[in-house]
């Protein structure tokens, strides 16, 4: 191997996701940096790791995802909240003397419209990181990734907390106006603060540029227009990711639809109560998420372990806990405060796996993140169809101890994808991910 001379080596040095032309002329280079000097840029590229902070574009950008996806969740979610309103306002100037019963929208079934309306927020942030592969530091994906994902909990609190209010207060048209105009101000932050890499960012200071450019220098993230489809079928890595996402999503998805119907039918909470109740996890689930990404970086950034192992013991700790917790609830049913700190402790696990298994495939595949995303969305979706239907079918078998069953499978599903992660999940970058290989298409 050859060794470069540094003086030169350091100027020339193109980001990883530059076009040619940058690399050939280094004018990029130049032009963002005019009064650094070679030596003093190869310093400052290597005392980098040692200056990251929150205070950065990078958080910045982190921080304008999360309201972003803040927004499309509220903008989803109040279709699902004001069609109360909407349907009770008609039929109560249609029908004057219909009872309350016959107006009133099904609570089961609006929640499964809720499952439903967060699918499609979920098929829209799925863009999001083909943006991370080139913005996020490999150190610094767990927290970026989280803090911005943690957007869409915080907009269905949100939304479950004071959509109802909206309506009743000052009419339901508002929660649209609102939470629209909302969009609208994101929108104005997204286009002149936005940029698909550092270094066409307008704004970014040339420290934090260097940083970045230089923790992806070893990383290919140009996305290729073809697929190892066959290398991708033959991956393990991969494949322990894909179980992962449906099993886990087999817990989320009973928890997403059925929480409503578990305070309503065990606990006797009339609907209001219940609605505000099932609301809680999710605000708990939003801060959780954030700090396990903070806590998973930590430890992987400083050494401590290393990044597979973080990756499979926040995986580990998620699934095992929020799987003790589902089996204790059958047994502490007649208490209500119990069941309320139980289900809020099942979320705040739960979210850890966010930190783990859940944003892994950026780090065995970078370059198809944005495609990754999407196939292990699909797979979720597959799990978020059979699972509401699997538990539908033990309460209607036995409503006393249905629970204890739908609990115990859903618990039995999540383990059985723990162990198949732990044994043939990979933090490395597969070699499908690096260069053409197998048949693409």
């Amino acid at each position: 191997m050859k060794i470069l001379h540094s003086s030169s080596f350091s100027e020339q040095m193109p980001a990883p996701c530059e076009q040619t032309t940058k690399m050939s002329t280094g004018t990029d280079v130049k032009n963002s940096e005019p009064n650094i000097s070679v030596d003093d840029n190869l310093s400052m590229t290597q005392e980098q790791p040692s200056k990251k902070g929150l205070c950065s574009l990078r958080h910045g950008l982190a921080f304008i995802l999360h309201l972003c996806n803040f927004s499309i969740s509220t903008q989803q979610m109040s279709l699902s909240i004001a069609i109360t309103a909407m349907v009770n306002n008609t039929a109560t100037s249609t029908q004057p003397n219909a009872s309350t019963e016959s107006t009133s929208i099904d609570s089961q079934g609006y929640w499964n419209e809720t499952l439903k309306e967060f699918k499609a927020v979920v098929m829209v942030s799925t863009g999001q990181y083909s943006i991370w592969v080139k913005w996020a530091p490999p150190m610094e994906r767990s927290q970026l990734t989280t803090i911005a994902g943690s957007g869409s909990m915080l907009g269905i609190f949100i939304v479950l907390l004071a959509g109802g209010l909206i309506c009743q207060d000052i009419g339901w048209p508002y929660i649209f106006y609102i939470f629209g105009g909302i969009g609208c101000a994101c929108c104005l932050l997204w286009f002149p603060l936005i940029s698909n890499e550092p270094s066409n960012h307008p704004f970014i200071r040339p420290s934090e540029k260097s940083y970045i450019l230089s923790s992806l220098a070893q990383q290919d993230c140009l996305p290729d227009w073809s697929l190892p489809i066959k290398s991708m079928v033959k991956s393990l890595p991969l494949w322990a990711i894909v179980v992962s996402y449906f099993c886990q999503y087999w817990q989320f998805s009973t928890m997403m639809a059925y929480t409503p119907t578990y305070f309503s039918s065990v606990l006797q909470a009339n609907v209001k109560d219940s609605g505000i109740l099932s609301a809680l996890p999710f605000i708990i689930g939003c801060v959780c998420v954030i700090l396990g990404g903070l806590l998973a970086d930590f430890l992987s950034s400083r050494k401590f372990l290393r990044l597979v192992t973080v990756r499979k013991l926040f995986t580990t700790i998620g699934v095992l806990s929020s799987a003790v917790v589902l089996l204790i609830l059958p047994w502490v049913k007649s208490s209500f405060s119990a069941t309320v700190v139980l289900l809020v402790l099942s979320s705040a696990f739960s979210s850890l796996c966010d930190s783990g298994a859940l944003v892994n495939f950026l780090d065995i595949a970078p370059r198809y993140g944005g495609f990754l995303r999407g196939l292990m969305q699909t797979f979720a979706y597959i799990s978020g169809a059979i699972s509401p239907t699997a538990t539908g079918f033990f309460i209607s078998q036995d409503s006393e101890w249905g629970w204890r069953n739908v609990f115990i499978v859903a618990t039995a599903v999540n383990i059985s994808g723990l162990i198949f992660y732990l044994i043939f999940g990979q933090a490395e970058v597969q070699h499908w991910a690096k260069e053409q290989t197998g048949t693409y298409f």
